[in-house]
């Protein structure tokens, strides 16, 4: 597949990280870097959601990581066969396109099985043998297809059922008896130009009659095949030809083997590694959600690069950036942090400028291009610059800051003083969500130690007026926390401006006593005796996955409970 560049910020993305991304995603491809996209890694604040909203532009592509998955391993779309081709036809695609395994799909693309040389020599092993009778599952248009054959009579053609195989030598007892201990609906019988075999036959009322060499009935015969109900076609082989392509009239959907398993595009890749070291084949075939397949990923394929490639904008530390970048080549870096310890394996383009946003840089890229902004990303982009610097009133606003602004102002007819105004009103609209809305919101649950439990996330500029609404608070938390029995609810409200949290917990007691954090507030109206809670601060705390939930485990698994 083709290689795939993500512009993407750093994790709990702030407008100037998300927008940055869009903007030079934007620019990337005007400059001919097609495959390009932005993402976010990370859910956006009510700020972003807002510039995106007014200017009517799609948000960049969410992703939750970055750790290695199937899809990023995916070289090309794979070919795929349809359950009812016969498996001639199925092996025929196999030779022309090199392949060593072809997946096996329904009508609507679904997997069912995988075709591989193993799985049909054990069919050829299983159905072609000369010390017991085979049988083998097969439509009278399969047997017609596969051997480019002239139907004469046809009757229940698409029917798929089981049917051995008799080839017709001679009209004597041991024919008769062969054929007389089998079940005519079950046989299809090949011959030559034997009339009376003809005859026998079809008055025996079997399944098929097959006349190799391009043989008809005689007009009498037909009318008995039609009177009997017998299908009869003219294969243009000789009779040892016809009898072995029959055999490859099975419906390639009752030979793939159906013990590969399917794997989905966003199962990682240390899932994967010990079914691929199962299967014959050492491959598995990769579908969506609905099960559709969309390529087979090999045991050779992941010991070579994925075919993601990223740009990081508006940091430059791995410890900021989305989890699993490590195992990408970086391209770019567009930044105006500080330099943290980041090292690459190749050289890059590395952006770093003293500015007070990631979008001044791209916006003056976009001017030392000489390629003009769409109007939505000139607004966007003068969004960025003043939601970074508080509006152009903050102590890390530069004149290039103010300049950029100035230019985008112009370009756009927006106000930069009325659209400050305007995007400060935004952030502080979480905090006028309902109780309900806040704890909802992020919502994870997880599992340690045999406990469940719950941890919401929102980011705030004002934390002290949720802590004046800590009993709707606390009521929600009650709701969630008994209503699906949990060890604990919590909630994790991050002050974007001094950069530490609270956290409003309620749950089981044991748990609430084993928390050690400073208290802000305790939890008085209680959900029941077992419950204790209470609104705690955490210093230099704002990651939830990372600082957060390691915490959470060890308090729990010493709490005993």
């Amino acid at each position: 597949m083709k290689k795939r560049v993500y512009v993407i910020g750093h994790r709990n993305p702030d407008a100037d990280s998300i927008v940055s991304a869009a903007a030079y995603a934007e620019l990337k491809r005007a400059l001919g870097m097609t495959n390009c996209r932005a993402a976010r890694a990370g859910n956006m604040n009510p700020q972003t959601e807002y510039i995106f909203e007014r200017f009517r532009t799609p948000a960049p592509e969410y992703l939750p990581d970055l750790i290695p998955k199937a899809e990023y391993y995916l070289k090309e779309e794979a070919l795929t066969v349809n359950e009812d081709t016969p498996l001639w036809n199925a092996l025929e695609i196999m030779e022309n396109e090199n392949l060593r395994v072809l997946p096996v799909v329904d009508p609507l693309g679904v997997y069912k099985s995988m075709l591989h040389y193993r799985g049909f020599a054990r069919y050829v092993t299983t159905h072609i043998n000369p010390h017991r009778k085979s049988m083998f599952s097969v439509s009278i248009d399969h047997v017609t297809e596969v051997l480019r054959a002239q139907p004469i009579t046809l009757f229940n053609r698409r029917e798929v059922a089981e049917a051995s195989i008799v080839v017709a030598a001679s009209y004597n007892k041991f024919f008769i008896e062969h054929v007389d201990g089998m079940n005519p609906a079950q046989t299809l019988v090949i011959m030559g130009d034997r009339l009376d075999l003809q005859r026998y036959c079809l008055e025996r009322k079997v399944r098929a009659l097959i006349l190799s060499h391009n043989y008809v009935l005689d007009a009498d015969l037909v009318a008995l095949a039609e009177e009997n109900g017998v299908s009869v076609i003219s294969s243009p082989y000789d009779t040892s030809s016809t009898s072995m392509l029959i055999m490859y009239s099975a419906p390639v959907g009752n030979i793939g083997d159906d013990s590969v398993p399917l794997i989905r595009l966003s199962d990682p890749i240390r899932k994967i590694r010990e079914p691929l070291s199962r299967v014959p084949s050492r491959c598995l075939p990769v579908g969506d959600d609905e099960g559709r397949v969309k390529g087979v990923i090999f045991e050779g394929d992941l010991i070579e690069e994925p075919h993601i490639q990223i740009i990081m904008v508006d940091h430059n530390e791995h410890s900021q950036a989305i989890e699993g970048i490590e195992n990408y080549r970086i391209l770019e870096v567009i930044d105006h942090h500080r330099l943290g310890n980041m090292a690459t394996r190749y050289p890059i383009t590395f952006i770093n400028k003293p500015v007070g946003a990631t979008c001044t840089i791209v916006t003056n890229l976009y001017r030392e291009q000489r390629l003009p902004m769409k109007r939505e990303i000139a607004s966007l982009l003068l969004c960025g610059i003043l939601a970074d610097t508080l509006g152009l009133k903050s102590a890390t606003a530069t004149d290039v800051d103010r300049e950029a602004a100035e230019y985008l102002a112009e370009v756009t007819g927006l106000d930069i003083q009325t659209l400050s105004r305007e995007l400060q009103e935004a952030a502080s609209t979480v905090n006028a969500r309902s109780a309900e809305e806040l704890v909802a919101m992020d919502m994870k649950e997880y599992q340690e130690k045999e406990a469940d439990f719950s941890v919401s996330q929102i980011e705030t500029n004002d934390p002290d007026e949720l802590v004046a609404r800590r009993d709707e608070i606390f009521a929600a938390l009650i709701k969630a926390c008994t209503g699906k029995n949990l060890l604990f609810s919590a909630l994790l409200v991050t002050d974007v401006t001094a950069l530490d949290s609270l956290f409003f917990v309620v749950g089981a007691r044991p748990f609430v006593s084993a928390l050690a954090f400073p208290r802000v507030e305790t939890l008085r109206q209680e959900g029941g005796a077992a419950l204790g809670g209470g609104i705690y601060l955490l210093k230099e705390i704002v990651s939830r996955k990372k600082q957060l939930i390691p915490l959470l485990s060890e308090l729990i698994e010493k709490a005993g409970v």
